[in-house]
């Protein structure tokens, strides 16, 4: 080889020459047989070990939060039901430049009002501040409250129910064959139903219901299993709808609702506390 060391021949009896100790790039030029060891800069990193919204996005959020004070009239605290991303972007699509919404971390909002009356923004919105609890945003904006009430209580959409979510409504399935929204399931669907519980077999490439089958009750907690299977069939059981709490206008506070019926949310990965992406947007 180019390094004037030979590799090392099979077993003849013969002590075996040195080992090559070339370079790994010179060895494999040289005796063709050795490949180059995997770089670490090529590892695959998971996007779950990456890190959260650090401290530059949340003074990000304080800065808006606190610029939006100084510039409008009103701030309003609301609720949000069942949210989900799209809905709530038309939402703000309508308001247009008429207003600004921010949520995100309640800590970090409660910061940027400020906790008491000594940091706070303006005067007395410290006690907007403290009643910042659950899944709520800021919208703040200069509208007449008529115009805001109009614009918040017209909002209402549908949406698939998640796992801890409450039936609306009864649903059942009748014996036979089953179809969805855009009709006859197909066959593949057949064994991810009966992980779901369903008692269902094929039936020359058909999927049916081996028996009547009920999917929920009217005021039943859902697990998962059942938030699918209503899925998969097109039943909509989550409504999407806001709800004013309070307002801060003319340096006070004004309580809207007390937002009591907390039993507000369709459980487990439900949109709108920390994770809904619309907190640098104006509305």
């Amino acid at each position: 080889g180019r390094c004037g060391q030979q590799p090392a021949a099979a077993s003849t009896g013969a002590p075996a020459p040195p080992r090559c100790r070339c370079h790994p790039r010179q060895r494999s030029e040289a005796h063709g047989n050795a490949a180059m060891p995997k770089s670490k800069r090529q590892r695959v990193v998971a996007l779950t070990k990456t890190k959260k919204k650090g401290r530059e996005w949340k003074e990000g959020l304080v800065e808006k939060v606190r610029d939006a004070a100084a510039k409008h009239s009103s701030c309003y605290l609301f609720k949000t039901y069942n949210m989900r991303t799209e809905p709530f972007k038309e939402f703000r699509e309508e308001l247009g430049d008429r207003a600004k919404i921010v949520m995100g971390s309640n800590k970090v909002l409660q910061v940027a009002l400020g906790r008491d009356e000594a940091d706070e923004v303006q005067p007395n919105i410290h006690l907007l501040s403290e009643r910042i609890k659950g899944n709520v945003g800021l919208l703040f904006t200069d509208m007449a409250r008529e115009e805001v009430d109009a614009a918040v209580n017209g909002f209402s959409h549908e949406g698939f129910a998640r796992a801890g979510g409450v039936a609306l409504h009864e649903f059942k399935l009748p014996e036979g064959p089953l179809e969805g929204p855009d009709g006859a399931l197909q066959h593949t669907m057949e064994p991810q139903l009966r992980k779901y519980g369903m008692p269902t077999k094929l039936n020359k490439g058909v999927v049916e219901l081996i028996t009547d089958f009920t999917v929920c009750k009217e005021g039943q907690v859902l697990d998962a299993n059942q938030a699918a299977i209503l899925r998969v069939f097109g039943i909509r059981m989550a409504e999407l709808r806001l709800k004013l709490l309070a307002v801060w206008h003319g340096d006070d506070v004004e309580e809207l609702d007390a937002g009591s019926d907390d039993g507000d949310d369709d459980g487990e990965g439900a949109e709108g506390d920390d994770d809904i992406e619309i907190t640098e947007v104006d509305a």
